[in-house]
């Protein structure tokens, strides 16, 4: 029989090693001792595969069931009736042996498995001919930990799990377990103290906020990204990005959309605009609407606000099928505080850097990842591969890459670690985001880093010593343009550098222009609000602008909304306006939008070499005094495109501009009457190249310049 002191600690729920003392135990003459711990129960019996049974009588002031069995009767079920009546009849969890191999276990201590979702969470599973949920959880530290739900009272008495010691790692089987279970783990540290119940890191599902509990759904079916995704998604192809946060896309009767609902509105509206991806702000689990996603705790659970896993399949599927690529913002940057999620998981600083200096953002009050444990590069890289490999995602738009690149990201000096070396570069980050982006790339997705700073070779191959992501956003470019767009247009002579500045490095990354959420939120108001003037000029200002970045160099990126020139900045808990994009003249920006992504499509030479010097060519670039700007986009094949801006309310007839050719014809005209513009320009005939010298060649072409526009002309 069990000692008194044993007995104490299975009652109050202090025992680590509940195997070793529940279920069979030889008790070395050829009997055993059977043994249940069942708070509430009344009653418990072993029923026997044979059909025989024998009750477990209590040990008098407990919840111990116990009996010794003269000989070993071999599988057995136990009986039980619970307070209330009920009675149930299940396989004993304490009599399934370990649930990981040697090999399993070395993988998850040393950072080896590449898909650590396969092997913890929550797994429906038959074991032994029993039906069940296999559950396993990485916590070191902790004294004991149980799984509790609906299904035990949340009692972490009932299901303590088994310590596998030489990796960290508790496992357990439950049987007779249903998948849509709620689920958390109670956790009791060092010192013996039980924390808040913590959610399942790696649950693949969750409840709705502002609930917490994990949901058993079990891993998806893995879901390749289709081959034929491999070509819309290379360096050469057009790559025109919609930018959404699914919760305020569209509110129907104030409520989520579910992903069917998105599928069947969201995927045809954008398909018809002509874009070629979809990029969703951070759709993994997070407690807090407010942070957009971007404060995750659920790193492998599609959230619950857009209905269960299998929709949003069903929405990367339908993507797929419309032709569309589908790009996840995904955040390995951070994590938020809140007391189910990651911080001191067991008692300790598991998933974070116990330093503050190195383990607290200041700017987003969240905790660092440590990048420099094993365990938490693994469960990180894992989380990546897991929505390309069981989704199908195109790729992953990394979040806040500055911020894991550099250890004083936002600090002072002093209150900030070196690396080992002494310098300022976080080079365990450095190592995951290359890890990351070589097992992403071979999986077939791709990855886009939102990195601001100079930090070299981001989107260049790390066999080249780059960090390996395929495409960076373009930080600068957006910064200097916004502002010299921002100017009146008066004004705007001085600050033309602006426009042309991000050339000079346009080709050193693969980059994306981004126009994003994070320019039209925080009192910036929206992209048509940024620009000066009348309504009129607003308007024009705004499809010069979008025509300049469609003939720029670089993969374009738009926030919703900027399609129809919104006015009034975004806000994440209502619906678009959407009353207002019926209006003239925000309906003449949504159809420029869809042309300027028709052409850019059409038109090899706007995307073939987005990322390669030989694709550009200056023709007018000092014209500070009219601002105007002219340049060649060239697609290394013989084809170009002619791109001119004025950026002046002032019409310019017979502007004059060297270029090549024999004749160009305007193919789109942002001060078209179809846009909401005055209709000036050069019509639908060829314009001559003549032989008068300009801008140092010996032909020019002389146009007729829209006031406030971008024109594209293409050769006769």
């Amino acid at each position: 029989m069990l000692d008194a002191a044993t007995l104490e600690a299975l009652q109050g729920g202090r025992h680590g090693d509940p195997f070793a003392v529940l279920g069979p135990h030889p008790d070395g003459q050829g009997g055993l001792w059977l043994r249940a711990f069942l708070p509430g129960a009344e009653a418990v019996s072993a029923v026997f595969a044979t059909g025989a049974g024998v009750e477990l009588p209590r040990r008098a002031g407990s919840d111990l069931f116990e009996a010794h069995l003269g000989t070993h009767p071999g599988a057995y079920r136990l009986r039980v009736r619970w307070a209330g009546g009920v009675t149930t009849e299940q396989a004993d969890t304490y009599a399934f042996g370990a649930l990981f191999s040697d090999a399993e276990l070395r993988r998850l201590r040393d950072g080896n498995e590449p898909r650590l979702h396969e092997l913890l969470g929550a797994h429906p599973q038959v074991i032994a001919g029993e039906a069940g949920v296999r559950f396993a959880l990485w916590a070191p530290n902790a004294q004991r930990v149980s799984v509790v739900g609906g299904f035990n009272g949340w009692d972490g008495r009932r299901h303590p799990m088994r310590l596998r010691h030489d990796a960290g790692v508790w496992e357990l089987f439950i049987p007779g377990l249903q998948v849509g279970e709620l689920y958390k783990y109670e956790l009791r540290t060092p010192d013996g103290v039980v924390l808040p119940l913590k959610a399942d890191p790696v649950a693949f599902a969750a409840e709705l906020r502002p609930a917490t509990a994990s949901r058993v759904v079990g891993l998806p079916p893995r879901r390749a990204v289709p081959a034929e995704r491999a070509a819309a998604n290379r360096r050469d192809a057009p790559i025109s990005v919609y930018e959404v946060h699914p919760a305020s896309w569209r509110r129907p009767e104030g409520r989520f959309p579910t992903w069917d609902e998105l599928a069947a509105e969201l995927i045809p509206y954008v398909q018809g605009l002509g874009f070629t991806h979809l990029e969703l702000l951070p759709i993994s689990e997070h407690p807090f609407d407010g942070s957009w996603g971007y404060q995750t705790l659920g790193l492998f659970a599609p959230t619950a606000r857009f209905g269960e896993p299998e929709g949003f399949a069903r929405f990367v599927q339908a993507c797929h099928a419309a032709g569309l690529g589908l790009l996840l913002d995904w955040v390995p940057a951070h994590f938020p505080m809140d007391a189910h999620g990651l911080a001191r998981f067991d008692g300790t600083a598991l998933y974070e850097y116990a330093d503050p200096k190195e383990g607290f953002h200041r700017d987003w009050n969240t905790l660092i990842y440590n990048f420099g444990r094993s365990e938490v590069r693994s469960f990180l890289a894992s989380s990546a591969l897991y929505w390309v490999e069981h989704f199908g995602v195109d790729g992953l738009r990394v979040d806040a890459v500055a911020s894991m690149l550099y250890r004083d990201y936002s600090r002072p000096y002093g209150e900030w670690v070196p690396n080992h070396q002494g310098g300022r570069e976080n080079l365990e980050a450095i190592a995951l985001l290359k890890h990351v982006n070589e097992q992403v790339s071979l999986a077939g997705g791709f990855t886009v880093a939102e990195e601001s700073t100079a930090f070299p070779g981001v989107s260049q191959p790390t066999y080249a010593g780059g960090l390996g992501f395929h495409f960076k956003w373009n930080m600068g470019w957006m910064n200097d343009t916004l502002r010299t767009m921002h100017q009146d247009p008066v004004h705007r002579r001085w600050h033309h550098n602006g426009l042309t500045f991000g050339l000079v490095y346009a080709f050193s990354e693969n980059f994306m222009l981004p126009l994003s959420h994070d320019e039209v939120v925080h009192g910036k108001g929206s992209l048509l609000d940024k620009m000066p003037g009348d309504a009129w000029q607003q308007f024009a200002n705004l499809r010069a602008y979008y025509g300049f970045m469609w003939g720029h160099p670089g993969k374009k990126l738009l926030f919703m909304g900027q399609e129809w020139g919104q006015r009034g900045e975004w806000n994440f808990e209502k619906n678009l306006p959407w009353a207002q994009a019926e209006e003239a003249p925000h309906t003449g920006v949504r159809r420029l939008v869809a042309d300027l992504n028709h052409l850019y499509r059409r038109e090899s030479a706007l995307h073939r070499l987005d990322c390669e010097a030989a694709g550009f060519e200056w023709l007018v670039a000092d014209d500070a005094e009219q601002s105007v700007l002219a340049w060649l986009r060239h697609d290394g094949q013989g084809r170009s495109v002619m791109v001119v801006c004025n950026l002046t309310p002032q019409p310019r007839r017979a502007y004059r501009i060297g270029c090549p050719g024999a004749a160009w014809r305007e193919a789109l005209n942002t001060d078209s009457t179809h846009y909401g513009g005055s209709n000036v320009g050069n019509g639908s005939g060829p314009v001559t190249v003549e032989p008068i010298a300009a801008h140092g060649r010996s032909h020019s072409v002389a146009l007729t310049l829209p006031p406030l526009a971008t024109l594209f002309l293409t050769p006769c």
